[in-house]
């Protein structure tokens, strides 16, 4: 909480026991799911509870109220073939939506969609659906390189329309974060699907502010991570940067760890374009050494940036997330 104001995070993942990664690789190494053959897994509430054990103290250590969780980016496993992607995608929403019944004042959700390169936006909007209008999801997580290798079509092409149709029909907020990558180049580097992130989001915001999915779609809501991938190095009178007024479709979110980036990305995109999101527990366990505290705990860093106003950080806390995901009700335990 900031000021007596509640502090909702639009960028966590899903924790889970050991049981449910090995079941999928159950399935890679049978090459079938439990649609063919057999039941979906079942994993214990009180397994899930200890699971979350150390999500939740982290949470409360970070000051955040609530939480929307999408799947795992690194375990999306994009790259299967598609008839294990529907049920690896069904397992893990029915998973997160367990996760939101265990605590419904603390998280929200949005969905794994089952994402394969060789398949449109068509595939999609099915478990989208089943996700938003029976599990009470407020969006999906959209990878914009499903198949790792940068053959998919870009985010403003019409392999994604029905998926952009979908979502606006329902709604449903798209939230822009990449998963693994396979550039040789990259290899040296640890962790290197945070240089995809930094890559794959730029690329997406360029092609949503240059394209005409806006256009197409006006109601459309997309949030992109990780403040976008990249800055612009371009004033935003110079034609490389798209000129239209996306201040009702497009958003970023603060997962940009490096403070000085951070107040940089804020600064360019607006306060008012930008959601408070911190991927905690993720990536951020590094230290600050001005603090002691972790890169991830952002409630302290963004209310001493002293170029933003009360009004600025209560926006960006809370009250921007209403208007990127029309589907979280303000009236929630955890929200109001």
């Amino acid at each position: 909480m900031f000021e007596n104001t509640k502090v909702i995070d639009c960028h966590g993942h899903m924790t889970t026991p050991p049981g449910f990664r090995g079941a999928i690789a159950n399935w890679v190494s049978q090459n079938t799911g439990p649609s063919n053959h057999g039941a979906f897994p079942e994993l214990s509430d009180e397994a899930m509870a200890g699971a979350n054990k150390r999500h939740l103290d982290m949470l409360d250590d970070h000051s955040i109220d609530y939480q929307l969780i999408s799947p795992r980016p690194i375990a999306m496993w994009h790259w299967m073939r598609p008839h294990l992607q529907y049920d690896w995608a069904h397992f893990t929403n029915d998973t997160i939506a367990q996760i939101m019944r265990l605590w419904p004042e603390r998280f929200g959700g949005i969905a794994q969609l089952p994402q394969n390169r060789d398949l449109d936006g068509s595939h999609l909007v099915e478990e989208l659906e089943r996700t938003v209008k029976t599990m009470g999801f407020v969006g999906a997580l959209v990878n914009p390189d499903p198949g790792g290798d940068r053959l998919t079509p870009g985010m403003n092409e019409k392999y994604w329309y029905p998926l952009y149709e979908k979502a606006q029909e329902l709604n449903a907020v798209l939230m822009i974060h990449p998963s693994m990558s396979y550039d040789k180049r990259w290899e040296i580097v640890p962790a290197n699907y945070q240089m995809n992130n930094v890559v794959e989001e730029y690329i997406a915001m360029q092609l949503l502010e240059h394209g005409r999915v806006f256009d197409d779609f006006p109601n459309l809501k997309v949030f992109i991570c990780h403040g976008g991938g990249a800055l612009h190095r371009f004033i935003k009178e110079d034609y490389h940067r798209g000129s239209r007024d996306l201040s009702n479709n497009l958003w970023f979110d603060s997962c940009v760890l490096e403070k000085n980036v951070l107040e940089a990305m804020i600064k360019q995109k607006t306060p008012q374009q930008v959601l408070f999101g911190t991927e905690a527990p993720g990536s951020g366990g590094a230290k600050r050494p001005e603090s002691g505290l972790p890169s991830d705990d952002l409630v302290p860093v963004i209310a001493g940036m002293e170029f933003l106003s009360d009004e600025d950080k209560k926006n960006i806390f809370k009250e921007n997330i209403f208007r990127a995901v029309p589907l979280l009700d303000p009236n929630l335990p955890g929200v109001k």
